[in-house]
């Protein structure tokens, strides 16, 4: 059984036991997290639509947060002494799914 899930504006494949990387959900670590399903898949039955996964549950344990990788940016205009450097390291909650509920 596996599910797609929701969360932080992006859609992740997901099934018991998976640890992810998913955006920062200011959740303490070792908390349980309830995180909506889009999709069941069991075998050969597929359960989609918000009205039929009313009571479906995905839940998760929050292992802690860890960083992504370093982006670099350069802006630079020709003939005007313009230059700019930039970063950015992303922040990301670390999950375990612990169960997928169809309710």
């Amino acid at each position: 059984m596996y599910a797609v899930i929701a969360t932080g504006g992006k859609q992740y494949r997901v099934e018991p036991g998976q640890r992810l990387e998913v955006e920062l959900l200011g959740v303490e670590p070792e908390a349980e997290v309830s995180l909506r399903p889009v999709m069941l898949v069991d075998g050969d039955t597929v359960v989609a639509g918000a009205d039929k996964l009313k009571g479906a549950t995905v839940t998760a344990k929050v292992l802690g947060e860890t960083k992504g990788e370093k982006i670099r940016g350069f802006v630079y205009k020709n003939k005007s002494n313009n230059r700019k450097r930039w970063g950015h390291r992303q922040h990301y909650s670390v999950i375990e799914i612990t169960g997928i509920s169809a309710g």
